[in-house]
């Protein structure tokens, strides 16, 4: 096995068609975020990207993408963004993991959504975790006859939800392909206030994530196409989400919606009527990503596993990173595992979040976002 390390973004075109052929043969490859596209977008925006490209004969059978550091750490491409990773290959190829770290300048490669097939990544694996999908089907007739078809159970309370909406302030319209940078900056905020409000990091904080977001928005290929969509209730924007699309898969992504219309259910309308327009447009599965929330367990039709862990070579770097790195993922892991633990631990976050975004710390004194 041969392998050359080149940048994703300066991939000749004969290789990038190499890609998106091996994409097609597998499903366990058709998802965006495993398309030469994106592994690009992050190479526009993160120095340290590259893709190792395997070669049997001269000709390349897989590509594996990654991020590196100058210690030799290395992370699936996206890591903490992307819901989907793997080492893209040809039917029936293999390869031995420390070979191909070496052959990378890499002591660990971690991952957190490796696709369940890749094998010789198996030993390193630590831990597997249920990723939900809606499996889609273009039923024809109107949205309220597909919706109670879909989702019986919901669809009673979702169509109210949307005619009261569409009374109080104006007729419900959904635009699945949005093309107005302005409806994506208003997603961006909405999501930045909400991880603020929850707690939680905020992405779009980092200057790099709001740069590959407004970059993987201009894309617009077979195998990789950045889709804004929108819920409008007469002219104003209720809720938009921002993912990727291959030729058949969708990734949910980013979710946002005006909090002072939350009792209308935004976030879950917002996801209807995407699973519902992209099975119009082809796509056979909405990949909702790992995690535990309410909602997908209201949608998904069954669940693909992904695997978490480090693959690693025998280098003091990458037993230091594992001895950091591995119990931090394990208490976050069981905390989320476990309803008892997650619901509390959610609500301090929300508590946290409140306090910061009225402008005092727990202490009481006046946060430092504040002044």
């Amino acid at each position: 096995m041969d392998v050359t390390i080149h940048r994703p973004e300066e991939l000749d075109e004969a290789l990038r068609r190499a890609w998106h052929r091996l994409m097609d043969e597998s499903p366990d490859y058709a998802n965006p975020f495993l398309a030469p596209e994106f592994a690009a977008g992050v190479g526009t925006c993160r120095g340290g990207a590259r893709v190792a490209v395997l070669r049997e004969g001269g000709e390349p059978v897989g590509f594996l993408p990654y991020e590196h550091n100058s210690l030799g750490v290395g992370r699936a491409i996206g890591l903490g963004l992307s819901d989907c990773q793997a080492l893209v290959h040809r039917s029936g190829v293999t390869w031995d993991p420390q070979e191909l770290l070496r052959a990378c300048g890499l002591s660990v490669f971690e991952f957190d959504h490796l696709v369940e097939e890749q094998q010789p990544f198996g030993p390193y694996v630590t831990g597997t975790f249920a990723s939900p999908v809606v499996d889609l089907k273009d039923g024809g007739g109107s949205y309220a006859e597909w919706l109670r078809a879909a989702y019986p159970g919901l669809a009673k309370t979702t169509l109210k939800k949307e005619r009261r909406l569409g009374r109080d302030l104006g007729e419900m319209r959904f635009v699945f392909d949005e093309r107005d940078p302005e409806a994506l900056r208003r997603l961006m905020d909405w999501k930045s206030a909400q991880y603020r409000r929850t707690g939680r990091m905020d992405r779009f904080a980092r200057p790099w994530i709001v740069e590959l977001v407004e970059h993987l928005f201009r894309v617009r290929e077979e195998h990789f196409t950045g889709i804004l969509s929108v819920v409008y209730a007469g002219d104003r924007p209720v809720a938009a989400h921002f993912g990727p699309r291959s030729r058949t898969v969708f990734a949910a992504w980013f979710t946002a919606y005006d909090p002072e219309l939350r009792y209308y259910s935004p976030g879950l309308i917002m996801h209807l009527r995407m699973a519902e327009a992209a099975g119009r447009q082809g796509v056979r599965i909405m990949d909702l990503g790992r995690g535990e929330k309410e909602y997908k367990d209201w949608l998904k039709t069954r669940e693909l596993r992904v695997g978490e862990g480090f693959a690693t070579r025998p280098h003091p770097v990458a037993a230091a990173h594992r001895l950091w790195r591995r119990p931090v993922r394990g208490l976050r892991n069981v905390v989320l595992a476990h309803p008892a633990l997650r619901r509390p631990a959610d609500r301090l976050l929300r508590t946290v979040g409140t306090l910061r975004t009225s402008g005092r710390a727990p202490s009481g004194k006046a946060s430092p976002r504040a002044r």
